[in-house]
């Protein structure tokens, strides 16, 4: 993806915040949750910078009074200017209202739904928003980070810089240089003004670009990929080394005392386990849980496209904002040990016929919720392969057929199976897959209309689909394949469905075609999420400040994002005997 050079076009009187007003200097050292100005420090790639987040959703003040620079939230960019950010100009680092900006292919981020939350969170806020605007703290959110980025390209390592690099990716690094000059430039810029200046929380959205072609943890773009135990054990270790490097560097620019916390989202890839295994041993280290239930960039529009299924959409972003700030709010104001969604042990029933797994659940009880999303599932005649998600394999890899699932107390799940398992066998359980069921054979494709200047396909399928596909055109686009192999594979994400005389029609734009590979008569179709998920949430009543807005996709516009806690993604999980 290209990167811009940011061009930045905001006036804004001094007064808005009413930072003009002479108080006095505060004490040296105050608590970070008592300073005037407090930063959420972001580092990432590309959920993280917002890529394909179009359009925006928070394009204008909301009036919260957070913050960020007249830079944006994105401070770092590409140019001879990357791996000098002391070069900046000064006059980019004053304070602006947050507001999510358009760089290019890059749009909305998490900042607005955060840093909104939280400053509406805070304990003692006044419930006018027009005082909360004016009155401090006032949050300031900064990233640094770029797209498809390594940890150790975004590390103080700075691999990027490496001769061994690829030349289309020597962007010029600095990244972790910048976000270093990020706060010597916000906490410059706060005592200017007489206030102080603390960072509070990271927030770290990366592990992608890690994953190896075999499902393992590439280290750098030239070595050898490490095996998944390995690599994950790799992976573990150097996000822990990088929040402390990070924490310290910081902590000798804001002059706090104390260990600044880094949340982190989980990834999909092999790397998304390895974060809950750093957040499981350094205790700086906070696991916010999942992002798959959030509407991804398949639903996103701009310069006459459709986004990438593994970016998120603009709610999406502000959605999950909300959700990382739930978590932050809950660890640093309540000092809860937070935990998300995630098993805690598995073993088989004694007669042998399921499998019971118990959870630590945040905020009980279970949900196994098929009205938000879709229910996970594929097929095995009149059972399945997976169901809500869950999948038993044996040591052989082999899957154990799954006849159904029930909530059988606020944190336990029973998987009932269509067989009893052998006793001399070792299974395990894993969570996460795209499927959402099988649909029916195709009776028809015929040419559908343009749409602006787009040729289009219909399939038609027999059949009232409507119910069964609700959750799914609730959310917005979503994908159908003929789930065959090599280059008979097609796959494309529909954005039309309708019915007429017992006939449901899906509409696709052939552009969009997996290969430009077709679809046939007599091919059973199945539909898929972007993302892998499941169905297994908790009952977190907690309300979002923000709705959907983006009414050209999906019909939940108006609706608050739900900031339930889904189940955290994981693979070969061990079922004991006991």
């Amino acid at each position: 993806m290209k990167h811009l050079t940011l061009i930045i076009a905001f006036v804004i009187l001094p007064t808005t915040l009413c930072f003009s007003e002479e108080k006095p200097k505060p004490p040296a050292n105050r608590p970070v949750l008592k300073r005037d100005i407090i930063g959420l420090w972001l580092m990432g790639q590309s959920l993280c910078e917002g890529a394909e987040s179009l359009p925006r959703v928070t394009p204008t003040d909301e009036g919260w009074g957070n913050l960020m620079f007249q830079r944006g939230v994105r401070t770092w960019s590409y140019g001879k200017l990357g791996n000098k950010p002391q070069a900046r100009p000064a006059e980019q680092f004053t304070f602006v209202p947050l507001t999510a900006t358009k760089n290019g292919g890059l749009g909305e981020t998490i900042a607005n739904g955060m840093a909104d939350h939280l400053k509406a969170r805070l304990p003692g806020s006044p419930k006018n928003q027009g005082r909360l605007k004016n009155e401090a703290p006032h949050f300031l959110a900064a990233y640094a980070g770029q797209g498809g980025r390594l940890i150790d390209e975004l590390s103080s390592v700075d691999q990027s810089t490496d001769d061994r690099t690829p030349a289309s990716r020597q962007h010029g690094g600095g990244y972790y240089k910048t976000s270093l000059d990020d706060a010597r430039r916000a906490r410059g810029q706060a005592e200017a003004m007489g206030k102080d200046f603390g960072i509070a929380a990271l927030i770290w959205m990366q592990g992608e670009a890690n994953a190896g072609p075999t499902g393992g943890i590439n280290p750098s773009r030239w070595g050898k990929e490490l095996t998944r135990p390995t690599g994950q054990e790799w992976y573990r270790d150097r996000l822990i080394h990088y929040r402390k490097q990070w924490s310290r560097d910081l902590q000798k620019i804001t002059g706090q005392t104390d260990e600044i916390p880094m949340f982190t989202y989980q990834t999909l890839s092999p790397a998304g386990e390895a974060q809950l295994m750093a957040a499981d041993l350094d205790p700086h280290i906070t696991m916010v849980g999942p992002h798959y239930m959030v509407p991804s960039a398949v639903n996103s529009r701009y310069a006459g496209r459709y986004g990438d299924p593994i970016h998120l959409s603009a709610d999406g972003e502000r959605w999950f904002g909300e959700q990382v700030a739930k978590v932050v709010h809950r660890v640093l104001i309540e000092s809860e040990k937070w935990q998300p969604l995630r098993p805690r042990k598995s073993w088989i029933a004694p007669d042998r016929t399921s499998v019971l797994v118990e959870f630590q659940v945040p905020r009980p009880p279970l949900v196994l919720d098929e009205t938000f999303l879709p229910r996970e599932q594929y097929p095995s005649g009149d059972n399945f392969q997976s169901l809500y998600g869950f999948q038993i394999r044996d040591t052989t890899r082999a899957i154990m057929v799954i006849r159904s699932i029930e909530v059988e107390s606020p944190n336990r799940i029973r998987i009932r199976l269509a067989s009893p398992l052998k006793a001399d066998t070792n299974y395990n359980l894993s969570y996460g897959l795209p499927y959402a069921g099988q649909i029916g054979k195709i009776v028809g494709v015929r040419k559908g209309p343009s749409i602006a200047d787009q040729p289009t396909t219909e399939l038609l399928i027999n059949g009232n689909l409507e119910q069964q596909l609700k959750p799914l055109i609730a959310e917005g686009a979503f994908y159908v394949t003929n789930m065959l192999t090599g280059d008979a594979y097609a796959r494309v994400p529909i954005r039309y469905v309708d019915e007429k005389e017992g006939t449901t029609i899906l509409r696709f734009e052939n552009r969009e075609r997996r290969n430009l590979t077709d679809f046939e008569t007599g091919q059973t179709l199945t539909t898929m999420r972007g993302f892998s998920y499941g169905n297994l949430r908790d009952s977190d009543p907690e309300s979002a400040i923000y709705q959907f807005a983006d009414s050209a996709y999906g019909n939940r516009v108006g609706q608050a994002y739900p900031l339930w806690n889904w189940g955290v993604l994981f693979n070969q999980f061990p079922i004991s005997e006991k």
